[in-house]
């Protein structure tokens, strides 16, 4: 297949609806709706979702997964992921974004395969767990035997700039058997070079600033959950301009 890679689809990963506007007005194809991205990302309430889904112009994967840390869960957890899973399907979301590995670094892919069922008609992307996988060929290999539509990596590295020769490798085993979406610190500055070099046709960012509360009191002695103590006044949000900077580079260069 040809594939123009100056137009790669763009997805950005945003926290909460504030972030999907900012998103889907930067001009974003698609947007991964998350909550804690201090913890990469978290499954939103579903309050949530259901408020994105009133205003949503552009189609979105809810991130299901129940906590930070890794990617070995619980029975409990698992069983949480299901209900999420299929809370998604009922609301009618685009998507789901999963990840699930056993203790010695591979695919658990019973459990992918449950959360695949689960997921019925919604498309289905393996995250970033992917990333910490003891061997990518064989973790990718394991996702498409698992039914999974695309996989979300850095090229098991911080930053796609450092993980662009495996990035480019996946792409050419996955051919077209998965779609391989690169992430990883993606910027202006080096967005278009990540995507020619690796052959990429969808990216996903999140193009994040902070930006100060509007509380007039505050109250700097406390931190909340072990956080710095300034942090209660500060706010994480999606740059609707750094996204129309970045995806203008990833197009045109």
């Amino acid at each position: 297949m040809s594939v123009d890679h100056r137009h790669p689809i763009v997805e950005i990963c945003v926290e909460g609806v504030d972030g999907l506007i900012s998103a889907q007005q930067g001009g974003a194809d698609r947007a991964e709706l998350c909550a804690s991205l201090l913890e990469g990302g978290i499954t939103p309430s579903q309050g949530t979702i259901r408020a994105a889904l009133e205003v949503a112009t552009i189609p979105f994967h809810v991130i299901v997964r129940p906590r930070g840390g890794d990617f070995l869960y619980s029975e409990l957890e698992f069983s949480s992921m299901l209900s999420d899973v299929q809370s998604c399907r009922e609301l009618g979301v685009a998507g789901v974004v999963v990840g699930c590995l056993r203790d010695d670094g591979t695919i658990d892919e019973p459990r992918m395969r449950s959360l695949v069922e689960a997921a019925g008609p919604l498309a289905v992307t393996c995250h970033r767990a992917f990333d910490m996988t003891r061997d990518p060929f064989e973790a990718l290999e394991a996702v498409i035997r698992c039914g999974i539509g695309r996989v979300l990596t850095s090229g098991q590295r911080d930053t796609a700039t450092e993980g662009v020769e495996l990035l480019g490798e996946l792409v050419r085993v996955a051919e077209d058997r998965i779609l391989v979406m690169g992430c990883g610190d993606l910027r202006p500055d080096n967005v278009s070079d990540v995507v020619q070099r690796a052959k990429l046709r969808e990216i996903h960012f999140a193009a994040l600033r902070d930006v100060p509360s509007n509380m007039t009191y505050r109250n700097t002695k406390v931190g909340m959950g072990g956080t710095e103590l300034d942090r209660e006044y500060r706010t994480t949000v999606t740059d609707e301009a750094m996204v129309r900077e970045t995806i203008a580079a990833a197009r045109f260069g």
